[in-house]
Parts: structure tokens; sequence; C-alpha cells
């Protein structure tokens, strides 16, 4: 079949449905405004855990929507954000190259750390339980989940998926995992394909050892790398998505948060 990472739908994409839950798309308060957001709960009971999901380089899509029903299925309230929204539309790019020359590198990275505080606050709002914090993201969302777990010190637990490790995409992604990861607040998982040529194993290895000389929650971190999967692994609606080591990597996430937030 054609696909495109953009807007292409593959045949293994996973529908959760949204039976037993409350779920919907809702305008989030942030300093400037509002911007849109998504969130996924429980429909029966209150002072759920929160889990910032965070998107992928393509934007707040079905995909990153049906991975917050996944949580709430667990008993989490889920929320994502659209944090491209100020600089534009991620879905109306039909090439990768384009989509991070023109609206991708003008993304700061404390906008994206303020709009995660605001994700947070508005959880708050719902009920939900905020002393019982988890992050997780997915590409572009992978490198942004080490720098959250840096940067609030009320986050308890963290999920990275193949974030890249020395680099961003842009000159206002200023700081990086490798500078930070020894003084994390929260115990990270950090998730890698073997096979990913955008982040260089070298990376993956430089980072464990900074977590093995940093502080408490960088000593309890634990990266797994996948030698038979690449970028986006856990993406099953994209070519690259590897289905046994996506699954293994989801059980892993699961216990991780029970481990830290329950």
């Amino acid at each position: 079949m054609s696909f495109s990472p953009i807007t292409g739908q593959a045949a293994t994409a996973i529908h959760t449905p949204a039976d037993g839950l409350d779920q919907g798309e809702f305008d989030l308060p942030v300093p400037d405004g509002t911007i849109k957001a998504y969130y996924a709960a429980p429909s029966v009971g209150a002072n759920f855990p929160v889990i910032l999901v965070i998107q992928e380089i393509f934007g707040v899509h079905e995909h990153i929507r049906d991975v917050c029903r996944r949580f709430a299925k667990e008993g989490y309230l889920a929320v994502s954000a659209e944090l491209y929204q100020r600089q534009g539309d991620a879905s109306e790019y039909t090439d990768i190259a384009s989509l991070i020359a023109k609206l991708v590198s003008k993304v700061p990275d404390d906008q994206v750390m303020a709009d995660l505080d605001a994700c947070v606050r508005w959880a708050a709002t719902r009920g939900a339980n905020v002393a019982r914090l988890g992050v997780t993201g997915f590409c572009w969302g992978g490198r942004q989940v080490w720098l959250y777990a840096a940067h609030n010190p009320a986050c308890k637990a963290a999920v990275a998926w193949y974030g890249k490790l020395a680099a961003g995409h842009g000159p206002l992604q200023k700081h990086h995992p490798v500078e930070i990861a020894g003084s994390i607040h929260a115990p990270l998982l950090g998730l890698y394909g073997g096979k990913d040529t955008s982040i260089p194993q070298e990376d993956v290895r430089r980072v464990e050892g900074i977590l093995a000389h940093g502080n408490e929650a960088a000593r309890a971190s634990k990266i797994v790398v996948y030698p038979q999967s690449g970028h986006a692994f856990y993406a099953d609606y994209r070519p690259s998505y590897h289905a046994d080591d996506a699954k293994d990597g989801w059980k892993r996430t699961l216990d991780w948060f029970h481990k830290y937030l329950a």
C-alpha cells in the first residue's frame, strides 16, 4: 500500500475504543491564551494519576490520541497538547524535511515546558492526582521527556521513546539530554532502537554513563535498546512498527509507571 508518514494510515494501526472513557478535544489554558489538546480518562472514579503524552514530530494525530486512550484504559488521566499550534499545523506538511525546517525548528523548548505545566494545572482542575505525575513521549516528544523530567520537580516517572539525545531540530532547542541526564527529578526509562540511524548508539552509551554517575533519580533510570528495531518502532501506523518490541516496550512502560506512580 502507498504510505505517507504524515498523512497515511497503515493496516497495522491499532484502534482503542472509547467505551468506558471520558475523552475528547478541549481548549487548554496557557499563559498567552489557549491551545488545542486531547485527554482521556476512565469515566468512573476519581483521583487518577496523570500521564503527559508528548506528541511525535507529526503533532497530536490519531495515533497519539489512541495512546492517551490506552493509558486511560489502565486507570490514568492522559493528556496531550498541540505543542506546535502557535507556529503552525503539522498536518499541512507533506514531507518531513519541510515540516522540520518550517515548523518544528521554530518551537522553543521553554514554550513546550510551559505548555506541559499547563497540562498539569488543567488535570488538577479535573480532580486528577497531580502528585502522581508521569510523562512519556515519542520521537520529537521523546527528547522533550528528558527535558521535562529535569524541569519539573513534581514529575515522578518518565518514559522516553527514541528521542534524540545529543541534538534537537534547530537553534531554539538549546539543551539536550546528554547535558541534563544526571540531574533529572524523575527516574526515566529510555526505549531505543539499535538500528535507529537518527540516534547513534554512541549517544545512548554516553547517556547511560551520565545516568550511572548522576543523582538518585538518574541512577534509578534505565535504558533499553531493541537490537532489531529502528526509529519509531512503537508507531503502529507506520512501516517502522515492530510489533514484538512495541509490545515489550508498552509493558515496560506500564510497569515503570505502576512502580513510581502507585
